[in-house]
């Protein structure tokens, strides 16, 4: 069975913080395929960061470590791109919907965000920062 796995799902199988459910999430994710949206990805590292306090470099551990499972599935592409971001200060998700928008056909990635803006220029990609803009 190749499972699609909700942030629940991962938060409960990496923090331990719950007698029935982890045990519950460890056993399945242990025991099927498994692919993991890049929302959920995103969702994640909101959550670590947010709610757990997690840092940076914990973030980017949790992440490599789901995409170096042999049964896990997930976009590369956009992982990757979104751990970029998140390596260079960023957030992951605004990498990771670069990275999509790009795919889709866009040229140029809209934002507020000075930081976003700041990595993906330095990619040397175009960026319309809208605080900049007149």
């Amino acid at each position: 069975m190749s499972l699609i796995v909700d942030t629940n799902i991962l938060l409960r199988a990496m923090i331990v913080d719950h007698d029935v459910e982890s045990p519950k999430a460890q056993a399945l994710l242990a025991s099927n395929e498994v692919i993991i949206p890049n929302q959920t990805l995103c969702e994640l590292v909101w959550v670590l960061r947010r709610l757990y306090k997690r840092s940076q470099s914990d973030l980017v551990t949790a992440i490599r470590t789901w995409m170096n499972v042999q049964t896990v599935a997930l976009d590369r592409g956009a992982v990757e791109a979104g751990l970029t971001f998140l390596e260079a200060g960023g957030d992951f998700a605004d990498g990771v919907i670069e990275f999509e928008g790009r795919k889709l056909g866009g040229d140029t990635f809209a934002t507020f965000d000075k930081r976003a803006a700041s990595i993906t220029r330095a990619k040397g990609r175009d960026c319309l920062l809208l605080s900049d803009a007149s």
